[in-house]
């Protein structure tokens, strides 16, 4: 560049600053010896529980925390609900400040892992450390984000335990549809509003068959975001946890709850689990926050399903419904074993 190029570039950052860029550049993974680093400062394993909306997690996450070495809380959606952690450091003047030469204490690398990091660690450990406990998690649901909540996960936490669990997404389906009912959601088109009213007038006519409480388009919709959600999230997870991946079905936690939550402790590092506990697990199970919830809102729609029982679905699907949901996603049935074949 020559004198005068040299000497107009000056003089333009002189009156109008530096230009500014217009994206920012990947946020590099944490690396192993900035996990080593964090650990000293934020000691306690961390979890992350995750699975597609109304799969249980939340039973998952009040069941998990009755271990007297396990906390869990919840919703904090660092990696799975828009603004995500990363968007604490997902610009270009964050990138610049982080990575500035003249900022002595980045070391030549770009610090924006390494505050996201220490950012989850200190809201995860601070509730931990008011309950005495030393391994603690965080339960998000997402059912929106998929696989990129794994690659988001990981690139932060490579060193925490990913729980992953999974319902019948006939009866997701069913559960989302009710949820969306009692709140009386602003996404309802006027053939859902119908729906609601036929079901109070003449709900036995949707509890035989005779009337579908769907429209085709949830039903697709719905389904196939259970379909990615399941496909995406186990593949990734499988991929970059590996034995630091513990997968489970909502049923098997209904049908063996101290089993499985024997089988879930021991995964997150337990140091024993207690017989005790059972007794403890059967008294959180028989409390149903959401249903008592959900009744407040709507006890008209409320009352017409059971929450959180396994097998709804067998109960108020109509054939259409069967024949839409498995054309969306009767392998994935097959898959995690809700049936044997395609011929339900």
């Amino acid at each position: 560049m020559g004198f005068f190029s040299r000497f107009k570039s000056a003089a333009r950052i002189l009156l109008k600053g530096e230009p500014k860029k217009k994206s920012r550049n990947p946020i590099p993974a944490i690396t192993r010896e900035e996990v080593d680093e964090a650990r000293q400062f934020f000691p306690r394993e961390k979890f992350f529980i995750l699975g597609h909306a109304r799969s249980g997690t939340t039973l998952l996450m009040r069941l998990a925390r009755l271990h007297p070495e396990v906390h869990c809380n919840y919703q904090a959606h660092f990696f799975t609900r828009r603004p995500l952690l990363k968007a604490m450091v997902d610009s270009p003047e964050m990138e610049e400040w982080l990575t500035r030469k003249s900022n002595r204490w980045n070391q030549g690398r770009d610090l924006s892992p390494l505050v996201l990091r220490a950012t989850a660690d200190f809201i995860m450990e601070r509730d931990a450390a008011r309950e005495g406990k030393r391994i603690v998690g965080d339960k998000s649901p997402s059912s929106t984000i998929h696989g990129q909540v794994v690659r988001d996960m990981h690139a932060i936490y490579p060193d925490a335990k990913l729980v992953y669990i999974v319902r019948d997404g006939r009866d997701v389906l069913i559960s989302e549809r009710f949820r969306n009912f009692v709140e009386d959601s602003k996404f309802l088109s006027a053939e859902d509003k119908r729906i609601i009213s036929d079901l109070r007038s003449d709900s036995v006519s949707f509890s035989d068959g005779r009337r579908s409480i769907f429209t085709e388009s949830f039903i697709r919709r719905v389904a196939k975001g259970w379909v990615t959600n399941l496909q995406e999230t186990d593949d990734e997870a499988r991929r970059l946890y590996g034995k630091n991946y513990f997968s489970l079905r909502y049923e098997d936690l209904l049908d063996n709850p101290f089993k499985e939550m024997s089988r879930l402790w021991k995964f997150l590092g337990v140091k024993s689990v207690n017989k005790s506990l059972e007794k403890k697990i059967q008294a959180e199970m028989a409390s149903n926050p959401d249903e008592e919830w959900q009744a407040k809102r709507d006890e008209g729609i409320a009352s017409f399903l059971p929450k959180g029982q396994a097998g709804n679905w067998q109960k108020l699907f109509s054939a259409k419904d069967k024949s839409v949901f498995k054309e969306s996603a009767g392998e994935m049935l097959v898959k995690w074993k809700y049936e044997d074949l395609g011929d339900w």
